[in-house]
Parts: C-alpha cells; sequence; structure tokens
C-alpha cells in the first residue's frame, strides 16, 4: 500500500506542473511550472536541502495541489481537476503515515 501511495503521490506532483504549465501557456506556464518545481524540490521533496517541517509542508502542498487543481478547472478540465484534487489529498495524508524514503 505504502508504495501504490509513493506511486500515485509522484503521479500528482508531475499533474501538478501540467496543471500550471498548461493554464499559462507558453511563458507564464513554464515560469511557474519551473517555480513549483524549484520550490518543491527545495523545500517539498524527501531529499530536499532545506526541508519544510509539518505542519508548514503540508500546507506548501496542499496550496500548490489546490492551485493545480484550480488551474485545470480554469481550462476546461473538471472532472480531471476533481480527481487530481481527491488523490493529492489522500496522498499528501496518507504520505505521513508512513515514513517517507530518504
Amino acid at each position: 500500500m505504502r508504495n501504490a501511495a509513493l506511486a500515485v503521490r509522484f503521479l500528482c506532483e508531475i499533474a501538478a506542473v501540467v496543471a500550471f504549465v498548461w493554464h499559462g501557456w507558453p511563458l507564464e506556464g513554464v515560469a511557474v511550472g519551473a517555480a513549483v518545481i524549484v520550490f518543491w524540490g527545495v523545500f517539498v521533496a524527501p531529499k530536499a536541502p532545506r526541508r519544510l517541517a509539518d505542519p508548514l509542508r503540508l500546507v506548501s502542498e496542499l496550496v500548490i495541489f489546490g492551485g493545480a487543481a484550480v488551474a485545470y478547472v480554469e481550462v476546461g478540465q473538471t472532472v480531471l481537476a476533481v480527481v487530481f484534487g481527491v488523490l493529492a489529498l489522500a496522498t499528501a495524508l496518507l504520505v505521513r503515515r508512513w515514513p517517507e524514503p530518504v
């Protein structure tokens, strides 16, 4: 179950970047997508050099995932936004149940 949750989590991270890039294509989308990747890599990822402690890390994740869900809605993908939002929220909570690989 843990490995499945981590796999879905990784797919949600990728889907979040896709949402931001799609929403602001071309220039704004690429810039926001790049900013999200850098923020995630520096502050949220399991091996991040300056990983935030919970609850600040959880809040950061929820802001990114929530923004991505809104971006999907704004490009006309409401069903995708709902599915993404549910999966992203579930994995954000589940990864705290099990220790993440470091």
